[in-house]
């Protein structure tokens, strides 16, 4: 029974991979296809996610009135804060619930990491408000927001070799706020992303045979670092109500 945990792994691993490689196979219409991919990665992450997070195709909204474009894969807190909207599969967000979002792909490329990178940078700058909370011994003064994670899933990588000078080089280009710190390419590996002493990037690989257990292990591990998103200004919300 020692290697049970190993075996477990490897069952997570090649569930979700043959989840999508039957997308792909079955699949000719590349929207169809792509929505395909989206539900497993999402069907994953609602399966093995502790349930203080939820994750979801989602609208982000602030307490400005700005909206992002829909993300394909929100995680968020569903104990202290509320959906704004949710009807018909579309959901509303507020800003200051979101821990994570991801840009689904069928490659890894220049091209789709920039798309991620932007689309992070368009969640990331939104105004996020921040309330007392409110506690039995009495109560906690605002504090600052959490950093919010970003990524991408995909597939495969278009470069060979798949996570070479060229990946490297496209997510060093990246501006601070579009900068990702997590993904996968599920037929090649799982990438986790941090910053060294100095700034530079510093990026750790693992094995194609454990590419996405790699990747919910360290989701995990930095959602947990990142600790719980702030208590929401209600008020600067409710002055839409004027």
């Amino acid at each position: 029974m020692a290697d049970g945990l190993k075996k477990l792994f490897e069952a997570l691993q090649q569930r979700l991979l043959a989840g999508l490689s039957a997308s792909r196979t079955v699949i000719e219409h590349p929207v169809a296809k792509g929505d395909a991919s989206e539900a497993n990665w999402l069907d994953m992450l609602q399966r093995h996610l502790p349930h203080r997070y939820q994750a979801d195709k989602a609208f982000v909204i602030d307490s400005k009135g700005a909206m992002s474009e829909q993300i394909d894969i929100v995680i968020y807190d569903r104990q202290y804060t509320p959906i704004m909207y949710n009807h018909d599969d579309q959901r509303v967000i507020p800003a200051e619930s979101v821990y994570a979002v991801f840009e689904v792909k069928q490659e890894l490329s220049k091209s789709t990491i920039e798309y991620a990178g932007n689309k992070a940078a368009s969640v990331r700058n939104m105004e996020r408000t921040s309330a007392e909370i409110i506690h039995a011994g009495g109560k906690h003064d605002p504090r600052v927001p959490i950093p919010i994670l970003a990524g991408i899933l995909t597939y495969k990588s278009s470069w060979s070799p798949p996570f070479g000078d060229s990946f490297a080089d496209s997510l060093a280009h990246l501006d601070i706020a579009a900068q990702l710190n997590i993904g996968c390419s599920v037929c090649d590996a799982g990438f986790d992303v941090s910053l060294d002493s100095n700034g530079k990037l510093q990026i750790e690989i693992s094995t194609a045979e454990r590419a996405i257990v790699f990747f919910l292990m360290r989701l995990l591990q930095k959602l947990q670092m990142v600790g719980t998103v702030t208590a929401i200004d209600y008020d600067a919300y409710m002055k839409w109500l004027k």
